[in-house]
Protein backbone atom coordinates (compact mmCIF):
# COMPACT_ATOMS: atom_id res chain seq x y z
CA UNK A 1 0.00 0.00 0.00
CA UNK A 2 2.46 2.57 0.73
CA UNK A 3 4.61 1.61 -2.23
CA UNK A 4 1.61 1.95 -4.82
CA UNK A 5 0.59 5.28 -2.32
CA UNK A 6 4.30 6.20 -3.54
CA UNK A 7 3.88 6.38 -7.23
CA UNK A 8 0.23 7.36 -6.92
CA UNK A 9 2.47 10.93 -5.76
CA UNK A 10 4.63 10.71 -8.57
CA UNK A 11 1.43 10.43 -10.75
CA UNK A 12 -0.12 13.35 -9.24
CA UNK A 13 3.24 15.07 -9.95
CA UNK A 14 3.16 14.58 -13.36
CA UNK A 15 -0.60 15.40 -13.82
CA UNK A 16 0.27 18.95 -12.12
CA UNK A 17 2.96 19.48 -14.23
CA UNK A 18 1.28 18.71 -18.06
CA UNK A 19 -1.70 20.83 -16.60
CA UNK A 20 0.48 23.77 -15.54
CA UNK A 21 2.04 23.52 -19.05
CA UNK A 22 -0.79 23.34 -20.69
CA UNK A 23 -2.06 26.54 -18.74
CA UNK A 24 0.78 28.26 -19.73
CA UNK A 25 0.40 27.69 -23.50
CA UNK A 26 -3.22 28.07 -23.37
CA UNK A 27 -2.57 32.13 -21.68
CA UNK A 28 -0.05 32.65 -23.88
CA UNK A 29 -2.65 32.46 -26.66
CA UNK A 30 -5.36 34.53 -27.87
CA UNK A 31 -7.82 33.39 -25.22
CA UNK A 32 -6.46 35.53 -22.44
CA UNK A 33 -4.12 38.67 -21.84
CA UNK A 34 -1.94 37.17 -18.51
CA UNK A 35 0.27 34.96 -20.44
CA UNK A 36 3.08 37.60 -20.05
CA UNK A 37 2.32 37.54 -15.77
CA UNK A 38 1.72 33.34 -15.57
CA UNK A 39 4.04 33.40 -12.50
CA UNK A 40 2.56 35.80 -10.90
CA UNK A 41 -1.08 33.70 -9.85
CA UNK A 42 -0.49 32.48 -6.42
CA UNK A 43 -2.63 29.52 -7.61
CA UNK A 44 0.36 28.94 -10.24
CA UNK A 45 3.04 29.29 -7.96
CA UNK A 46 1.53 26.70 -5.09
CA UNK A 47 0.33 24.59 -7.95
CA UNK A 48 4.08 24.86 -8.78
CA UNK A 49 5.36 23.95 -5.36
CA UNK A 50 2.40 21.30 -4.73
CA UNK A 51 4.32 19.73 -7.72
CA UNK A 52 7.73 19.52 -6.68
CA UNK A 53 7.10 18.88 -3.21
CA UNK A 54 5.08 15.85 -4.68
CA UNK A 55 7.61 14.31 -6.18
CA UNK A 56 9.93 14.55 -2.95
CA UNK A 57 7.42 12.50 -1.06
CA UNK A 58 6.57 9.84 -3.73
CA UNK A 59 10.38 8.93 -3.53
CA UNK A 60 10.35 9.15 0.16
CA UNK A 61 7.44 7.05 0.35
CA UNK A 62 9.00 4.38 -2.18
CA UNK A 63 11.64 4.33 0.15
CA UNK A 64 10.61 5.03 3.62
CA UNK A 65 7.72 3.13 5.13
CA UNK A 66 7.13 6.88 6.95
CA UNK A 67 7.30 10.04 6.12
CA UNK A 68 9.34 12.38 7.98
CA UNK A 69 7.98 15.51 10.17
CA UNK A 70 9.78 17.99 7.98
CA UNK A 71 7.93 16.24 5.09
CA UNK A 72 4.34 16.32 7.06
CA UNK A 73 4.89 19.99 7.85
CA UNK A 74 5.21 21.16 4.11
CA UNK A 75 2.85 19.02 2.83
CA UNK A 76 0.20 20.66 5.29
CA UNK A 77 1.83 24.07 4.01
CA UNK A 78 1.40 23.43 0.72
CA UNK A 79 -1.41 21.92 0.64
CA UNK A 80 -2.84 24.92 2.74
CA UNK A 81 -1.97 26.63 -0.17
CA UNK A 82 -3.30 24.77 -2.96
CA UNK A 83 -6.22 23.97 -1.43
CA UNK A 84 -7.39 27.73 -1.02
CA UNK A 85 -5.67 28.75 -4.09
CA UNK A 86 -8.85 26.50 -5.18
CA UNK A 87 -11.22 27.93 -3.67
CA UNK A 88 -10.27 31.64 -4.23
CA UNK A 89 -10.71 30.36 -8.14
CA UNK A 90 -14.11 29.09 -7.64
CA UNK A 91 -15.11 32.32 -6.43
CA UNK A 92 -13.74 34.21 -9.31
CA UNK A 93 -15.76 32.18 -11.51
CA UNK A 94 -18.83 32.72 -9.53
CA UNK A 95 -17.85 36.65 -9.39
CA UNK A 96 -17.23 36.73 -12.80
CA UNK A 97 -20.65 35.24 -13.59
CA UNK A 98 -22.67 37.58 -11.07
CA UNK A 99 -21.00 40.40 -13.12
CA UNK A 100 -21.37 39.38 -16.41
CA UNK A 101 -18.21 39.14 -17.31
CA UNK A 102 -17.24 36.22 -19.78
CA UNK A 103 -14.74 33.82 -18.46
CA UNK A 104 -13.31 30.64 -20.26
CA UNK A 105 -11.96 27.77 -17.98
CA UNK A 106 -9.83 25.36 -19.83
CA UNK A 107 -9.20 21.69 -18.40
CA UNK A 108 -6.07 22.49 -17.65
CA UNK A 109 -7.27 25.00 -14.49
CA UNK A 110 -10.03 22.28 -13.67
CA UNK A 111 -7.57 20.01 -12.82
CA UNK A 112 -5.20 22.55 -11.38
CA UNK A 113 -8.09 23.85 -9.21
CA UNK A 114 -10.48 21.59 -8.67
CA UNK A 115 -9.26 17.85 -9.08
CA UNK A 116 -6.27 18.12 -7.29
CA UNK A 117 -7.05 19.77 -4.20
CA UNK A 118 -9.97 17.19 -4.16
CA UNK A 119 -7.39 14.21 -4.02
CA UNK A 120 -4.74 16.44 -2.27
CA UNK A 121 -7.51 16.32 0.75
CA UNK A 122 -8.47 12.72 -0.07
CA UNK A 123 -4.32 11.80 -0.23
CA UNK A 124 -3.46 13.71 3.23
CA UNK A 125 -5.97 11.35 4.99
CA UNK A 126 -6.07 8.24 4.17
CA UNK A 127 -1.81 8.29 2.85
CA UNK A 128 -0.03 5.73 4.88
CA UNK A 129 2.66 6.78 6.51
CA UNK A 130 2.11 10.43 7.31
CA UNK A 131 2.18 11.35 10.52
CA UNK A 132 0.25 14.11 13.02
CA UNK A 133 0.83 18.02 11.81
CA UNK A 134 1.44 20.60 14.18
CA UNK A 135 -1.18 23.52 14.90
CA UNK A 136 1.68 25.18 14.86
CA UNK A 137 1.79 24.98 11.01
CA UNK A 138 -1.59 27.17 10.78
CA UNK A 139 -0.04 30.51 11.33
CA UNK A 140 3.32 29.90 9.01
CA UNK A 141 0.77 29.07 6.20
CA UNK A 142 -0.46 32.88 6.31
CA UNK A 143 3.23 34.31 5.86
CA UNK A 144 3.14 32.88 2.06
CA UNK A 145 0.10 34.63 1.28
CA UNK A 146 0.33 38.10 3.05
CA UNK A 147 3.86 38.55 1.69
CA UNK A 148 2.75 37.48 -2.15
CA UNK A 149 0.28 39.96 -1.50
CA UNK A 150 1.81 42.81 -0.17
CA UNK A 151 4.50 42.36 -3.22
CA UNK A 152 1.54 41.81 -5.82
CA UNK A 153 -0.16 44.80 -4.62
CA UNK A 154 3.18 46.92 -4.81
CA UNK A 155 3.79 45.56 -8.23
CA UNK A 156 0.29 46.32 -9.29
CA UNK A 157 0.73 49.57 -8.74
CA UNK A 158 3.84 49.73 -11.00
CA UNK A 159 2.54 48.13 -13.97
CA UNK A 160 -1.06 48.53 -13.70
CA UNK A 161 -1.82 44.86 -13.54
CA UNK A 162 -3.57 42.69 -10.57
CA UNK A 163 -3.91 38.70 -11.31
CA UNK A 164 -6.92 39.04 -8.74
CA UNK A 165 -9.50 41.70 -9.39
CA UNK A 166 -10.29 42.47 -5.38
CA UNK A 167 -6.36 43.60 -5.17
CA UNK A 168 -7.16 46.23 -7.51
CA UNK A 169 -8.11 49.26 -5.96
CA UNK A 170 -9.89 50.34 -9.25
CA UNK A 171 -12.06 47.28 -8.80
CA UNK A 172 -13.13 47.75 -5.39
CA UNK A 173 -14.93 50.14 -3.63
CA UNK A 174 -12.07 51.66 -1.73
CA UNK A 175 -9.21 50.76 0.93
CA UNK A 176 -11.94 49.17 3.07
CA UNK A 177 -13.25 46.79 1.07
CA UNK A 178 -9.86 45.37 0.03
CA UNK A 179 -8.70 45.11 3.47
CA UNK A 180 -11.93 43.08 4.37
CA UNK A 181 -11.31 41.15 1.72
CA UNK A 182 -7.75 40.23 2.33
CA UNK A 183 -8.69 39.37 5.62
CA UNK A 184 -11.53 37.02 4.82
CA UNK A 185 -8.78 35.47 2.65
CA UNK A 186 -6.57 34.94 5.36
CA UNK A 187 -9.31 33.71 7.25
CA UNK A 188 -10.13 30.71 4.72
CA UNK A 189 -6.32 30.11 4.47
CA UNK A 190 -6.10 29.63 8.18
CA UNK A 191 -9.65 27.74 8.45
CA UNK A 192 -8.44 25.28 5.94
CA UNK A 193 -4.71 24.63 7.83
CA UNK A 194 -6.28 24.19 10.92
CA UNK A 195 -8.51 21.46 8.77
CA UNK A 196 -5.64 19.68 7.39
CA UNK A 197 -3.97 20.01 10.94
CA UNK A 198 -7.42 18.25 12.82
CA UNK A 199 -7.29 15.49 9.63
CA UNK A 200 -3.64 14.50 10.08
CA UNK A 201 -5.32 13.12 14.10
CA UNK A 202 -6.79 10.31 11.94
CA UNK A 203 -3.98 7.44 11.61
CA UNK A 204 -4.39 5.86 8.06
CA UNK A 205 -2.07 2.73 9.12
CA UNK A 206 -4.49 2.33 11.86
CA UNK A 207 -7.82 2.63 9.76
CA UNK A 208 -5.95 0.00 7.02
CA UNK A 209 -4.96 -1.98 9.59
CA UNK A 210 -8.32 -2.13 11.05
CA UNK A 211 -9.59 -2.97 7.60
CA UNK A 212 -7.71 -5.43 6.66
CA UNK A 213 -8.33 -7.39 10.59
CA UNK A 214 -12.13 -7.23 9.99
CA UNK A 215 -11.71 -8.68 6.79
CA UNK A 216 -12.49 -12.79 6.37
CA UNK A 217 -9.24 -15.01 5.62
CA UNK A 218 -8.59 -16.22 2.40
CA UNK A 219 -7.93 -19.89 1.69
CA UNK A 220 -9.67 -22.96 1.95
CA UNK A 221 -11.85 -23.43 5.28
CA UNK A 222 -10.12 -24.76 8.05
CA UNK A 223 -11.37 -28.33 8.98
CA UNK A 224 -13.86 -28.57 11.82
CA UNK A 225 -12.09 -29.83 14.71
CA UNK A 226 -13.06 -33.34 15.83
CA UNK A 227 -15.07 -34.02 19.35
CA UNK A 228 -13.14 -36.46 20.88
CA UNK A 229 -15.13 -39.54 22.41
CA UNK A 230 -15.89 -41.09 25.20
CA UNK A 231 -14.77 -44.94 24.86
CA UNK A 232 -17.96 -47.24 24.90
CA UNK A 233 -18.49 -48.63 28.09
CA UNK A 234 -19.03 -52.88 27.80
CA UNK A 235 -22.20 -54.14 27.95
CA UNK A 236 -22.60 -57.03 30.95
Amino acid sequence: MRRAFGWSRLLTAAVCVAALAHRLVWGLGPQTLSGENFFAYLTIQSNIAYAALAVVAGVIALRADEDPPWLTAARALVLSWTITAGLAFSLIVWQAGVRGIPITVPWSDIVLHFVLPGWAILAWTLGPGRGRASWWTVPFVLLYPVVWGLFTIWRGGIIGWYPYYFLDPRQVSGIPELVITCAIALAIFALVASGLVALSRIDPDVVFSRRAAERPPKGPATARPRIAQEPAVGRK
